[in-house]
C-alpha cells in the first residue's frame, strides 16, 4: 500500500487543484471565447469543457511524473523534494515510466477526437512544449517561461477545437499574457528553493531575477492586464470579461505583488496556494467561486477561474440575450 500510495502522490491528484487547474483553466478561457465567437450551443460547449478537464489533468499527471523521473538526483539534494516517491525510493524508475506511459495515452486518446489541425496543435503542447520542459531547467534560467507556453498552450488548441481555424492575434495575445501569468506565479514558488537550487546547479526566474524579482513579477502583471485588455477589446467581449475578468486579475495581482514577502520562505508558498482573504470571507465562501475554486484554497486556480467566469458570463449572455 506505501508503494501505491507513492505512485499516487507522483501524479499529483493528491492535490488536485495544485497544478491541474492552472493547466486547465486556460483551455476553458479559449474554449469559452470560441463558443462566444461561433455561438456555440451550450450542451455542445459543456461536453467539450468536461474532455478538455479531463485531458488536461491526465497530460499534468503525466506530466509530473515525467518531470520527477527527470529530477530524481536533483531532487534528492533538494529539502522541499527530497521525501517525494522516487527520490526517496518508495517507488521504482520502471514503474514510474509504465504510469507516465498509461496517464498519457487516454490523453491522446482524447486529442484524437479532434480535426487534423486540432491534433496536430495539441501534440506540440505533448512535445515538445510538456516533454522538455523537465531539461530546460539544465539548459536555460526561463524554464517558467517554458512552463508558461507549456501551460497556456491549450488557449489555442481550444479555440481550434471550435472553430477548426488558427487562432486570430487576439488569441495569441491572450496566450503570451497566460504566459506572463505563468512566470509569475511559479516564479514566486521557485523562490523558495533558491538557495538549494543555486547549490545543485538548478537554473529559474528566481534566480535570474535575483534582488529584482518584485519589479521583473510586477513589470509581468503589467504586461499580463494589457493582454487580457487587448485581447477583451479585439474580440469585443463584454461586461462579464471587463468586471470578472480583468478586474478580477487586477485585483488578484495587485494583492499577490504588493503582499508577497520575499524575505519568508514560507509566504513563497503560501501566495502560490492561499486565496487572499477578501476570497475567503463568509460571503464569498458561499458562492459558486467556493464550489469552484476555494476549496482547495488555490489562490492562483482562484484567479484562473474568475477569468474564465467573466467570458462564461460573455458567452451565456450571447447565447441568451436579455430583451
Amino acid at each position: 500500500m506505501p508503494a501505491v500510495h507513492g505512485y499516487f502522490q507522483l501524479t499529483r491528484l493528491h492535490k488536485p487543484f495544485m497544478g491541474n487547474t492552472l493547466m486547465f483553466w486556460p483551455c476553458a478561457w479559449g474554449l469559452t471565447i470560441a463558443a462566444r465567437a461561433s455561438t456555440l450551443p451550450l450542451a455542445i460547449y459543456a461536453e467539450k469543457l468536461v474532455w478538455f478537464a479531463v485531458g488536461s489533468m491526465l497530460l499534468h499527471s503525466s506530466a509530473c511524473v515525467l518531470n520527477d523521473i527527470c529530477d530524481v538526483e536533483f531532487d534528492r539534494q533538494v529539502e522541499r523534494t527530497k521525501d517525494r516517491p522516487l527520490p526517496s525510493g518508495l517507488v521504482s524508475m520502471q514503474g514510474a515510466a509504465i504510469l507516465c506511459a498509461a496517464l498519457l495515452a487516454p490523453s491522446i486518446y482524447i486529442l484524437s477526437h479532434c480535426d487534423t489541425l486540432g491534433i496536430a496543435m495539441g501534440l506540440l503542447g505533448v512535445f515538445p512544449l510538456h516533454a522538455f520542459y523537465p531539461l530546460m531547467k539544465r539548459w536555460t534560467w526561463w524554464p517558467q517561461a517554458w512552463l508558461g507556453l507549456a501551460f497556456n498552450w491549450g488557449i489555442p488548441v481550444a479555440w481550434i477545437s471550435v472553430t477548426g481555424a488558427i487562432p486570430p492575434p487576439a488569441i495569441w495575445v491572450l496566450f503570451l499574457g497566460g504566459v506572463c501569468w505563468t512566470i509569475v506565479y511559479d516564479t514566486i514558488y521557485a523562490c523558495q528553493d533558491r538557495e538549494d537550487d543555486r547549490r545543485v546547479g538548478i537554473k529559474s526566474t528566481a534566480l535570474l531575477f535575483g534582488d529584482h524579482v518584485r519589479n521583473v513579477l510586477a513589470s509581468m502583471v503589467v504586461a499580463l492586464l494589457m493582454c487580457l485588455v487587448y485581447a477583451g477589446y479585439a474580440l469585443e467581449q463584454s461586461v462579464g470579461y471587463a468586471v470578472l475578468s480583468f478586474g478580477g486579475a487586477l485585483l488578484h495581482t495587485g494583492w499577490q505583488i504588493a503582499t508577497w514577502n520575499e524575505a519568508d520562505l514560507k509566504d513563497h508558498r503560501a501566495k502560490f496556494e492561499v486565496s487572499p482573504s477578501w476570497a475567503r470571507s463568509p460571503c464569498a465562501r458561499s458562492s459558486v467561486l467556493t464550489i469552484l475554486c476555494l476549496g482547495s484554497s488555490q489562490s492562483n486556480g482562484l484567479l484562473g477561474c474568475v477569468i474564465w467566469l467573466g467570458m462564461l458570463y460573455d458567452y451565456v449572455g450571447v447565447l441568451y440575450p436579455v430583451a
